[in-house]
């Protein structure tokens, strides 16, 4: 149970700082309700478990692995958030915008599973946490009995943010004028997009120092 607790943390923790996903989330839920923002922040969470799950059974081959492809990993991931702010400069909030968008939450969930799971900072998280964590659970004689809390705890923890983000956010979907919808789409976007081009000009930087 103790475990269990200690993932939620982890997962609440590494969900909270607002990053690019936290800005898709919010800009979803103003635009698209709260459920486009839900769907955006679960694909985040569920890359977070599956990079929980690695590293509690500590896969270091696999770790290792796609640590030596960080700086194609910057280049590929930054490229898509890029084109992900882009999709978003352009996106309009109309009532026709939000049908279509609740057709497709799954569009809005594998967006940011995949964005999450290219982010070399996540794998690197996961290295530290489970680094600190490998006494307990070297200590702990049911240790492979502990993967399946800890990889539960993991996702619950960083649900419950994105669960809570995309509702607050949503309360004031009805107080925004599209006027000022459309402003924030254009920050957003724009936001994310320069992240992007720094997360390739990382990669790149990386890839010919290498």
């Amino acid at each position: 149970m103790l475990i269990f607790i200690k993932s939620m943390i982890i997962g609440l923790c590494i969900a909270a700082p607002v990053g690019p996903i936290g800005l898709l989330c919010i800009q979803r839920s103003l635009a698209l309700g709260w459920r486009a923002g839900f769907a955006t922040g679960l694909g985040a969470a569920t890359a977070d478990s599956i990079y929980g799950f690695v590293g509690a059974l500590g896969i270091t081959v696999i770790i290792a692995t796609l640590i030596s492809f960080k700086p194609w990993l910057c280049i590929l991931g930054g490229v898509f958030l890029a084109y992900i702010g882009y999709q978003t400069i352009r996106s309009k909030a109309s009532s026709t915008a939000l049908a279509g968008e609740r057709a497709n939450l799954l569009k809005a969930y594998l967006s940011t599973l995949f964005l999450t799971l290219s982010n070399p900072m996540t794998i690197l998280s996961f290295i530290a946490i489970f680094a600190a964590m490998s006494d307990g659970m070297a200590n702990d004689q049911s240790g492979q009995h502990s993967v399946l809390p800890m990889v539960t705890g993991i996702f619950l923890g960083s649900a419950v943010w994105w669960l809570g983000l995309s509702g607050f956010s949503s309360i004031f979907k009805t107080r925004i004028s599209q006027s000022k919808l459309r402003l924030i789409n254009y920050f957003s976007g724009s936001t994310i997009t320069i992240l992007g081009a720094y997360q390739v000009a990382t990669g790149v930087m990386l890839a010919t120092a290498a």
